[in-house]
C-alpha cells in the first residue's frame, strides 16, 4: 500500500463517482479502479459498494477514511514544515520546564533564539522537578528551568534571574491601604499558596519567606496552577503571592498587586544542566540567556537546597 492508494481512496470517497474522482486526480478511470482494488486486497475488505446507480462507502470504508485523512494531513504538514526549514539545520535543544511554571522571561528568550539562532529547534517539555533531574541524567533533556537549585551529583544549577514577589489582592481588599505590605500584616488574612508537590521550588521559596513572620500563615488553599490562584484571589476568598511578571501579563482577572515591604522577597529561577562541557547549541543558548539580564547572570555552581533559601531570607 502506497500513499497514492490513499489519495485515490479519499478523492473517490468524497466524490462517490469514479468519473468525477478520476477528473480530480487527473487520471483515467481504469487506473483509479485498479488502485481501489489493490487497496481492498491489501486490507482484505470491501471499501465501496458499487452498482449501476451509485457508489457508497462501506462501514470499513468509513473507518478507513478517518485514518486516511489523518495520514495525508500529517504528510502535508511535514512537507510544509520542511519546505520552510533552514537548510543549515543542526539539531534540537530540549528544554524542560519544571514546577509547572513557565519562566517569566521565556517568551523573550525564545524570540531571541529565533532571531540569532534560527537553525536550532527548541523543544519544550513541562515536567516535575524530579522528572527534570532524572531526564537530565537519562539524556531526555539538555537543560531545564526550575525554581529550586536542588540537584544531584553530576548536575549543576545556575541562577539566571530573580523576580520580586508581589502580594496579589482583590480590587477592594483592605491591604491596599499599604503601598508596601508588611509581612505580619499579610498574615492576618487567608492565603492561597503554591502546592509543594506540583510546584516544589516555587512553594519552598515562598514558604521560606513566610516562616520568618511572627505568626503562622492561615492557608486557605494550595493550588497547582497560577490561574486557579488568580481565580480565588479575584473572588475575594484569599490573598495570593506571585512573581511580578505572572501578574502583569495576566489580564483576565481583576486583581491588584502590591510589593512586600521586604525587598529580599523574590522568586529565583535556575537553569539546571549536566556538570560537563555544554554542547555548542546549549552554550549559545546560555549566552543568549545571560544577555537578557547580564547583571543577574551568575557562574554555575553545584546545587544546594540551602543556598537558594539564604539568598531570599531577610
Amino acid at each position: 500500500m502506497e500513499l497514492r492508494h490513499l489519495r485515490c481512496f479519499v478523492i473517490l470517497a468524497e466524490e462517490l463517482h469514479f468519473g468525477r474522482a478520476a477528473k480530480r486526480l487527473h487520471m483515467e478511470q481504469s487506473p483509479l479502479s485498479r488502485a481501489i482494488k489493490e487497496l481492498e486486497q491489501h486490507y482484505t475488505v470491501r471499501l465501496f459498494e458499487r452498482n449501476t446507480r451509485a457508489t457508497r462507502l462501506t462501514p470499513a470504508g468509513k473507518r478507513l477514511l478517518e485514518h486516511a485523512y489523518r495520514v495525508l494531513n500529517a504528510v502535508k504538514q511535514a512537507e510544509q514544515t520542511m519546505q520552510f526549514w533552514p537548510r543549515d539545520y543542526s539539531g534540537q535543544l530540549r528544554i524542560a520546564l519544571s514546577d509547572y511554571t513557565t519562566p517569566s522571561r521565556l517568551p523573550a528568550m525564545l524570540a531571541l533564539c529565533r532571531e540569532h539562532e534560527p537553525e536550532i529547534e527548541i523543544r519544550l517539555f513541562q515536567v516535575s522537578q524530579e522528572q527534570l533531574i532524572q531526564g537530565l541524567h537519562n539524556d531526555l533533556y539538555d537543560a531545564g528551568f526550575a525554581h529550586s537549585d536542588e540537584t544531584e551529583a553530576g548536575l549543576i544549577a545556575q541562577k539566571v534571574w530573580s523576580d520580586p514577589l508581589m502580594v496579589v489582592l482583590h480590587q477592594r481588599h483592605p491591604l491596599l491601604a499599604h503601598k508596601h505590605i508588611p509581612l505580619n500584616k499579610l498574615l492576618e488574612y487567608f492565603l492561597v499558596l503554591p502546592d509543594p508537590e506540583a510546584c516544589k521550588g516555587y512553594a519552598r521559596q515562598v514558604d521560606s519567606i513566610l516562616k520568618h513572620a511572627e505568626k503562622e500563615p492561615m492557608i486557605a488553599e494550595r493550588v497547582t496552577t497560577f490561574d486557579l490562584m488568580l481565580t480565588l484571589v479575584s473572588s475575594g476568598l484569599a490573598v495570593g503571592v506571585a512573581p511580578t511578571p505572572k501578574v502583569t501579563t495576566n489580564r483576565e482577572h481583576e486583581v491588584v498587586m502590591r510589593p512586600l515591604a521586604d525587598r529580599k522577597a523574590v522568586l529565583t529561577t535556575y537553569l539546571l544542566r549536566l556538570d560537563a562541557e555544554p554542547s555548542p547549541m546549549l552554550a549559545r543558548f546560555i549566552e543568549l540567556l545571560a544577555s537578557l539580564e547580564p547583571s543577574r547572570a551568575h557562574r554555575p555552581r553545584s546545587g544546594s537546597p540551602t543556598d537558594a533559601q539564604k539568598e531570599i531570607e531577610p
